[in-house]
């Protein structure tokens, strides 16, 4: 994300909504989090020249902020949009540091805790089990979710047929649904994953608000009909379950797998740069302990293997890939790992460019689009140039709302509106891929 206009003294107007956030304490089993984000704050800043970057780089790596925007401490730049959580022994530090520099900030969480409390993304207490009846607008456990999937399969097996590609780090199966009418032996096909990133829960949701439209629009709705006749969508609600399951009953912001390594305590890989395209290379970290960090080898995470393995045994006929992220209001097309044109650039533009129109005209909301590495930064390793490089010619990456207000604390009650949005979005590309364009 960044700011148009020049650095100076207008550069508090450019802050609008950064996230500077903390992590706390060890986390507990509740749906509290065991109160370890009290005094936790969200601020975000702009640094305006590059000295005040490389001074924002020097304290977030003593303080080891939890970097929201950027994805990784090397891309704070100037005029960048800087999104950080501080846990509350570190925010104090932060704040002298910035008065002292004369850096512009805003605290847009004074306490993540009491955010949370709140109710603005927290499990509701309710019991959400039982699948008849099932609310598609709250967020649900990976237990839920399974449980959904199962449901589905068994009361829609016309359109529905579940299955697992392999098991994750800690033995959860892989479950992905595959949606579509029967109608002949060879079709086309369209990968929809969500969640590769814990922490980012608008994803899944979205997940299961397309499964739950195809089901309820394909009598009524000539569109999604010949989406459900002419092609397959394979849907994996939830990429990363390890990390999603903890997410829920440990650390909410948690963002990488959960695998163990043998040299550091420190756990887990960011499934979106363990994938063999540039692997490690800008953008991606070869530390463990880091949020961005690569993996020992590519596909090291059996998820990011299974779901490899899955499209390249059937890249012949899946012609496009999408990913579901937040945050940001971004529609990503490749290349994540340098800046460069695709060759097929003039097909995928018009689509992303008519796919953001289609989702603007629901509720005005603005997304950019464009190649991820000019849009939003410079990553490599990502599942979306992956995928392109393995042949899939349409591949695009979403980066959900919104643009920082909530971040990754986006409120339930904007699941709908974020879903209702992105569906037209979704059904914009896919009716572009049904046409000749190559």
């Amino acid at each position: 994300m960044k700011f148009l206009g020049k650095p100076g003294s207008q550069r508090a107007a450019f802050l609008p909504l950064c996230l500077l956030f903390l992590k706390i304490l060890h986390p507990g089993h509740s749906h509290l989090y065991s109160s370890r984000y009290a005094g936790d704050k969200v601020i975000r800043l702009i640094p305006s020249t590059e000295e005040e970057a490389y001074a924002l780089k020097k304290i977030y790596q003593q303080l080891k902020v939890d970097l929201w925007q950027p994805g990784s401490i090397s891309q704070v730049s100037e005029g960048a949009v800087t999104d950080v959580h501080i846990p509350h022994n570190g925010s104090r530090a932060l704040l002298a540091f910035l008065q002292e520099t004369n850096i512009h900030y805003k605290i847009l969480m004074e306490d993540l805790q009491k955010v949370l409390e709140k109710g603005s993304s927290l499990p509701s207490q309710r019991s959400r089990r039982s699948v008849p009846g099932y609310n598609y607008e709250v967020y649900h456990s990976l237990e839920e979710i399974q449980n959904w999937m199962h449901h589905l399969n068994k009361t829609h097996s016309g359109l529905i047929h579940m299955f697992s590609i392999g098991k994750s780090y800690e033995g959860r199966s892989l479950f992905v649904l595959k949606l579509g009418r029967r109608s002949r032996a060879y079709k086309r096909a369209v990968w929809i994953d969500c969640g590769i990133h814990a922490r980012e829960w608008i994803g899944p949701a979205f997940c299961q608000w397309f499964v739950k439209e195809a089901l309820l629009t394909y009598r009524s709705d000539p569109t999604m009909r010949k989406m459900l006749n002419h092609l397959y969508f394979y849907i994996m609600p939830v990429f990363n379950v390890d990390g999603y399951h903890f997410s829920w009953t440990n650390d909410r912001f948690w963002r990488k797998t959960r695998s163990r390594n043998s040299r550091f305590r420190c756990r887990g890989v960011d499934a979106n740069r363990n994938w063999r395209v540039k692997w490690c290379d800008e953008g991606a970290s070869m530390h463990p302990c880091d949020d961005t960090y690569c993996g020992p080898f590519p596909e090291s995470e059996p998820e990011v293997k299974a779901v490899a393995n899955f499209l390249r045994k059937h890249k012949k006929h899946i012609r496009a890939y999408l990913s579901f992220h937040a945050y940001a209001q971004m529609l990503l097309y490749p290349y994540s790992y340098k800046y460069a044109t695709i060759p097929n650039f003039s097909c995928v533009e018009s689509a992303a460019y008519k796919a953001v129109k289609a989702l603007q005209s629901v509720y005005g909301i603005q997304y950019r689009y464009g190649p991820a590495s000019s849009t939003l930064y410079v990553s490599s390793g990502s599942s979306m140039d992956w995928a392109y490089k393995n042949g899939i010619p349409y591949t695009f990456a979403f980066e959900l709302r919104d643009t920082g207000h909530f971040g990754f604390l986006l409120p339930e009650m904007l699941i709908k509106p974020t879903c209702t949005e992105t569906m037209l979005a979704v059904k914009n590309i896919t009716m572009h891929l049904l046409r000749k364009c190559p």
